[in-house]
């Protein structure tokens, strides 16, 4: 997706969520195909689309249980659309809903469909129990059985060791780390203090606490379930209170990561609508913004990189296409998987060592002005449900800029397997 003068230029409609909830909370009984059906229906209501066919409609999740094969289209004949609107599910880990939303924009950008739903959904609280494959086994081969004797046999191979379930994780399994373990690793190779962790969970709360206040949400989050805002958010959060928190990666003095500088596990979901410009004049719906470039990366963390660090190659790549400096932006929307990760990325593009022997470049890249940085709270205080932050991201970004009239942001979003996925945005 390029805006060359050659493709159609990819307009933003605009976006919803339900608020996103920490695990076990708000959403414990809910399934990703309810939620992001919810949102789904969110969308078409807030963009009178009933009973309209849209080009594509492309969701995903990362954690799913086996009967979410076909979620995209189970959503959409539930959500008010027209049943002819087919769907796809995808999934990139964290950047899954940005990777369904460029996924969307390329079709529409190519003339290949008019207009679609970008978006994602993830739920903790209802992840999938798998238990030991032996037991499946056993199962497998009861259930084929065409025999009482057949059925019967395969349990007689049966040990109560088989029962133990094996408990959703997050780690990594080339390298046995979790997030939170590698993200320590990248918290000590580029000196992130503890310090400057928990000034930016702080920043965070109070900018998401502020944003509800003064109504930005308004139109962005509908209630579910009897929930109304996002749950992680605190809004009389104090720094000595960040500071007393244990570390909880490294229990070590040095450790520097937290509960407080670490995003919590999070149910949630949201999605974004694209089209082309004709079709939004058609549909007498404003454009927000425009997506005009997108970039992705991938970075051996398994002996060379941190984890969490790719997105500081792929906004590298993406800025050098664009003919863009990292200062020529409006806003940043940086995903804050954690606050280390955040602020490393950010000191990886203001070292000029990194940037020369990483990036290929002859100079740093240089600092970006905070103030503009995740100014409507980031994902330490409203969560990340893994599919849903790259919706959320987009839509926050599209209301940021059709709000000041004019102007351009940036995305980022680091994910699992050492992926990086970016993106600009303009008005």
């Amino acid at each position: 997706m390029l805006n060359d003068g050659k493709s159609n230029r990819v307009a933003v409609i605009g976006g919803s969520r339900i608020p996103f909830c920490r695990a076990n909370t708000g959403y414990k009984d809910s399934s990703n195909q309810e939620m992001m059906t919810a949102t789904m229906k969110a969308m078409v209501e807030k963009f009178h689309l009933h009973n309209k066919i849209l080009g594509d409609v492309a969701l995903g999740a990362v954690i799913k249980h086996s009967s979410d094969w076909n979620l995209s289209r189970e959503c959409i004949i539930d959500s008010g659309l027209s049943i002819n609107t087919p769907g796809v599910d995808m999934q990139r880990a964290c950047g899954t809903s940005l990777e369904t939303t460029l996924n969307i924009a390329n079709k529409i950008a190519l003339g290949q469909i008019e207009a679609g739903i970008a978006g994602g959904v993830d739920s903790i609280s209802d992840a999938p129990i798998v238990y030991n494959d032996n037991f499946r086994k056993i199962l497998l081969a009861s259930a084929h059985g065409k025999s009482i004797q057949e059925k019967i046999k395969p349990w007689l191979g049966m040990k109560l060791r088989f029962l133990k379930p094996k408990l959703p994780g997050v780690k990594e399994p080339r390298t046995g780390l979790s997030m939170g373990e590698s993200t320590e690793i990248i918290a000590k190779t580029y000196n992130i203090s503890r310090q400057s962790q928990d000034q930016l969970a702080l920043e965070s709360h109070e900018n998401a606490a502020k944003a509800y206040d003064e109504g930005f949400y308004d139109n962005l989050v509908h209630s579910f379930k009897g929930v109304s805002e996002d749950n992680i958010i605190r809004r009389n959060i104090a720094i000595d209170k960040l500071n007393a928190l244990k570390t909880v990666f490294d229990k070590s003095e040095q450790g520097t990561m937290t509960p407080g500088n670490s995003t919590s596990l999070t149910d949630g979901a949201a999605a974004v609508l694209l089209s082309s410009e004709e079709w939004a004049h058609q549909n007498n719906l404003q454009i927000e913004a425009y997506l005009s470039h997108c970039e992705i990366a991938a970075i051996d963390y398994i002996n060379d990189e941190g984890l969490l660090m790719a997105p500081a190659y792929a906004v590298s790549s993406m800025l050098k296409k664009a003919n863009l400096n990292l200062q020529d932006f409006d806003f940043y929307e940086i995903h804050e998987a954690f606050a280390a990760q955040t602020l490393a990325t950010i000191k990886a593009w203001e070292s000029a060592d990194f940037c020369r022997s990483k990036l290929n470049r002859d100079n740093p890249m240089g600092s970006i002005d905070k103030s503009k940085l995740n100014i409507k709270g980031g994902s330490l205080a409203i969560g990340h449900p893994f599919a849903a932050t790259g919706a959320r991201i987009i839509a926050t970004m599209a209301k940021l800029l059709n709000d000041k009239g004019s102007g351009r942001g940036l995305i980022s979003i680091c994910t699992a397997g050492g992926m990086g996925i970016t993106a600009i945005m303009e008005k």
